[in-house]
């Protein structure tokens, strides 16, 4: 089988057939001693002629993407996802710090290419409509993510704290996070909607993951954090 090269911050790691890399807190790749990561979180194997990635955690998820975002997938404990791709994606959070790496196949099997829409004269990638302050509240958020120029680790800051980097009040962030998150969870974004065992931290996360892995914001939308929001949006 064609090896595997996996990215993160920077450094490249070579995984080849018979494989078994695992990533996490004590593993193959060891992320860093972030109490909230668990020592073994992901598998990277080959099996029945393929490479594998698995959750062999308990708690955590991942978000899984090929390299046009275009395709999504969340990995909870105990899933598996063939890698099919030439580029994937793989972001997750554990407490308030959030990881991505990418995973580089040349024996790809799938291509994926964005079906771009025309309409008056704008470009439509996804089917998310957001305000500019919904935007803003996400790119607050992701700041960190998008601002790294080597890709690897970020804070995800606290509501508090992004609400501040806006000029907004708490609760008038609460309430657009919650609006946010409400359109997305109706698109069928997993993991976002409030409850038991979704505390505030753990959507803010996963809002960041899905958000930065589906292209949904970028590095260019880092501007909107200098930009009042208008005074009618939600």
């Amino acid at each position: 089988m064609t090896p595997l090269t996996l990215e993160f911050c920077g450094e490249e790691h070579r995984i080849e057939s018979p494989g078994d890399f695992t990533v996490g807190r004590e593993s193959d790749l060891s992320l860093d001693d972030n109490p909230y990561l668990h020592r073994r979180f992901l598998r990277i194997f080959d099996e029945f002629g393929m490479w594998w990635i698995a959750n062999v955690g308990t708690l955590l998820t991942a978000t899984v993407t090929d390299g046009t975002g275009g395709v999504q997938a969340w990995l909870a404990p105990g899933a598996r996802l063939p890698i099919v791709f030439e580029t994937m994606h793989v972001m997750f959070s554990a407490g308030p710090t959030t990881y991505d790496f990418t995973i580089h196949n040349t024996g790809d099997l799938f291509s994926t290419s964005r079906i771009l829409q025309e309409t008056g004269g704008s470009t439509t990638i996804l089917p998310v409509t957001l305000t500019t302050s919904q935007r803003q509240l996400i790119v607050a958020l992701a700041e960190g993510v998008l601002s790294q120029q080597i890709p690897g680790r970020a804070e995800v800051p606290t509501s508090a704290d992004a609400a501040a980097r806006l000029g907004w009040s708490l609760t008038t962030f609460n309430r657009k996070l919650d609006n946010v998150c409400d359109k997305l969870d109706k698109l069928g974004v997993a993991g976002l909607r409030g409850g038991a065992g979704k505390l505030a931290t753990s959507r803010r996360t996963r809002l960041v993951e899905y958000a930065v892995a589906t292209h949904l914001v970028g590095r260019e939308d880092l501007a909107l954090l200098e930009q009042p929001p208008a005074d009618k949006e939600s």
